[in-house]
């Protein structure tokens, strides 16, 4: 199982980044908040889904991640330098929590669900998630977790009850501003 970090420092693609990570408690939403915005890249990252190719990171990107307080899945918004929504990425985890420097964290259980700008929703890593228990990375309950976990995730999203691809483009639009968060 991998520990995944919200302020990326290992990634080694990104040469010059900004990360802004606040804690909030409201009606809407409880949990961290994370603002991820790449300045200098070594090189674009692209992803397929389906027929299409994207591409999720650039000069100018921004990733909104959500850490929603006592849940096993993790929120990743990203956004193209006009700030216009690429994906939604959601990834299911074990636990989650906070460094002593106030970084956010969770530990992965493999499978993801992914929802495209235009609604095309893609499940993926099923196979590293079978591999992982195969190995013994992960237990018989981490794999039940998980696929319980991608199954509420899908079912909210075709009930059109998963609050985070409105939640994601106001807070985009509310919380940060060029790429950090506004002061109070």
């Amino acid at each position: 199982m991998k520990r995944k970090f919200g302020d990326r420092a290992n990634w080694r693609r990104i040469t010059r980044r900004h990360f802004a990570c606040r804690y909030v408690e409201s009606r809407e939403f409880s949990g961290y908040i994370t603002l991820y915005t790449i300045y200098g890249l070594k090189e674009p990252l692209w992803k397929s889904y389906g027929r299409h190719t994207y591409r999720i990171a650039d000069k100018g990107y921004s990733w909104l991640q959500y850490f929603p307080k006592d849940s096993h899945y993790i929120v990743t918004a990203m956004f193209d330098e006009r700030q216009n929504i690429i994906q939604w990425y959601i990834d299911t985890c074990k636990v989650q929590g906070v460094t002593d420097q106030g970084v956010p964290w969770f530990d992965d259980l493999y499978l993801d669900v992914v929802v495209l700008w235009n609604g095309e929703v893609f499940l993926l890593d099923e196979d590293e998630l079978e591999e992982a228990l195969e190995r013994e990375d992960i237990s018989e309950s981490d794999y039940k977790l998980a696929w319980e976990t991608a199954n509420t995730i899908l079912r909210g999203i075709d009930a059109h009850a998963f609050p985070y691809f409105s939640l994601s483009l106001k807070h985009r639009a509310e919380l940060f501003h060029h790429g950090e968060f506004r002061r109070k």
